[in-house]
């Protein structure tokens, strides 16, 4: 049985997670700590991929990362080739698509800290990043590792974000889930069920490190 599938979703779910946990951090941060005329329109923005069906935001992605769409033309002028169907075109594709499941509990983590210890740590002469990395990150690691985790499971079951800009290349775009509808397209019930039963621990495992987490905050 080709194995290769779970490879490049294990391989795509880290490197989202990864790229999430730098990115989301910080735009948590902002969000939870800061009030501004229009706000609720940036929040409603970034927490849309939990509402639109998958396929709408690729069809926007391919747009977007086509040869004619903004984001293919400044790719294909700086590497010579074309986005669409790479690995790094899914992984913008679930990076945007799981944003929301790393903005949401970490921004949800960050506003749970006594404030009088960031006022302190400012008070004390720390600048904003020192105070981020010092104070905020050390006392929501619970509520990031959460968010770590559901971006991981969120992306292991992207489906129809991956097939609209990576296609299905062996070895390259052609995940698990895709892996799975095509040997029940060809009735490989076999493969289907082995590929399928081997995605049930893995998630398993991810979701009781989330629950675990979750009663660890309300016992605190």
């Amino acid at each position: 049985m080709d194995l290769l599938p779970l490879y490049v979703t294990l391989k795509l779910a880290f490197t989202t997670t990864a790229v999430l946990m730098v990115l989301g951090a910080p735009l948590a941060y902002f969000l939870a700590f800061n009030r501004f005329k229009g706000k609720p329109f940036i929040e409603s923005f970034l927490y849309l991929p939990t509402a639109l069906p998958p396929t709408v935001i690729g069809f926007y992605l391919i747009m977007a990362m086509g040869p004619k769409g903004f984001i293919g033309r400044i790719w294909e002028k700086a590497t010579g080739s074309t986005l669409l169907f790479t690995f790094i075109a899914i992984t913008i594709a679930t990076v945007i698509y799981s944003l929301p499941f790393a903005v949401q509990p970490m921004k949800a983590a960050f506003q749970k800290i006594d404030t009088r210890l960031i006022e302190s740590a400012k008070v004390l002469g720390l600048s904003e990043p020192k105070v981020f990395f010092k104070v905020v990150l050390p006392n929501s690691i619970s509520g990031i590792v959460a968010a770590a985790v559901l971006v991981f499971i969120h992306t292991m079951g992207a489906f129809g974000v991956i097939v609209m800009v990576g296609g299905s290349i062996r070895g390259v775009t052609k995940v698990a889930s895709i892996a799975i509808y095509e040997a029940v397209e060809k009735m490989d019930y076999s493969t289907a069920g082995i590929l399928s039963l081997s995605m049930i621990p893995i998630s398993f495992v991810f979701l009781l490190v989330v629950n675990k987490l979750t009663e660890k905050r309300i016992c605190h």
